[in-house]
């Protein structure tokens, strides 16, 4: 009678990975499948764009946005060396200083006070989230006639306090600063929902021990409301940021980047470049810059930012 062979327990982990890797494959087709949809239209909107327009920033374009010669690094050097690209990058950093911070601390702010138990309540959350539900052309148009130096209802205002009118839109001085107060009003509906989500997430049992304490109102904003809120801070600033160096919209209707390039922010900048002076290749150039600028931001954010978070 034959013996049977020896097989070792090296043997049976071996033939057990052979065989488990086997049944991976079809799982991992299946999810690939699952995932082909949205891998193909982010290769066509986003992954393809952005790879063209790294290419293209190194090279002069003709009219039709064809490469026409290599330049390599020129095109950076020149905007680098441009005063109306400083400008633009000038007025892209104040514009976001303006508006984030204040439009990050109102929303916070009408958050909390829409988070309380009061009786009709609801009417004050429907007003305070309703920019959410107009466009950007909508709002915009409606600033700008708020901003009218003739009919405008911020002129007639001042007027009551004795103030000469104001060029609101019209005067390097206060253009930036006029933009900034639209955006801020357009933004804050969408922040506000998110940061009132967050505050309602809270659990209340914080809050009722808090009360047996006897502590303060500003005590349990700091030691409890901000605290737990972090999460939901950390995304808005995060987006808000994102969102502050890619505004176009209220630029293009109100301004148009004027005057005196006191409003050319750097998208709006690319958009001349490429649609408007027909330079794709720098055009291009600015977008690239433009990217690395938020991503790197992006990156100091979660690095420094999210140490502060708290998830429990």
């Amino acid at each position: 009678m034959s013996s049977l062979p020896d097989v070792s327990a090296q043997d049976v982990k071996v033939t057990d990975r052979h065989f488990a890797r086997k049944r991976e494959w079809p799982n991992f087709v299946v999810g690939l499948l699952y995932l082909l949809p949205s891998i193909i239209l982010f290769s066509l909107f986003l992954f393809y764009p952005m790879l063209r327009t790294l290419y293209l920033s190194f090279f002069l374009t003709d009219g039709q946005g064809v490469p026409v010669s290599f330049v390599g690094f020129e095109n950076f050097t020149y905007l680098l060396q441009s005063q109306s690209f400083q400008n633009s990058i000038k007025a892209t950093l104040l514009f976001v200083l303006f508006t984030v911070p204040a439009g990050i601390i109102l929303a916070l702010f009408l958050a909390l006070i829409a988070n309380e138990k009061v009786r009709g309540i609801g009417i004050f959350r429907t007003l305070f989230s309703s920019t959410m539900g107009m466009s950007v052309a909508a709002s915009s148009v409606i600033w700008m006639f708020m901003y009218n130096p003739t009919i405008g209802i911020l002129n007639k205002i001042i007027g009551i306090f004795g103030i000469s009118d104001i060029e609101w839109l019209l005067d390097p001085k206060f253009a930036l600063l006029a933009v900034s107060i639209s955006t801020i009003w357009m933004n804050t509906g969408f922040a506000f929902l998110i940061l009132l989500g967050g505050l309602q997430n809270i659990d209340d049992t914080l809050y009722e021990n808090a009360n047996i304490a006897g502590v303060s109102y500003m005590y349990k904003l700091r030691k409890i409301t901000l605290p737990m809120l972090s999460p939901t801070l950390f995304f808005i600033i995060t987006v808000s940021l994102i969102n502050a160096f890619q505004t176009f919209g209220q630029i293009d209707i109100l301004t148009k980047g004027g005057p005196i390039e006191s409003t050319n922010v750097i998208v709006y900048s690319i958009y001349k470049d490429a649609f408007v002076n027909y330079n794709v290749g720098s055009a291009s150039a600015q977008a690239t810059i433009l990217f690395f600028c938020i991503l790197v931001i992006t990156i100091l954010q979660f690095k420094l930012g999210e140490r502060k978070v708290h998830y429990q």
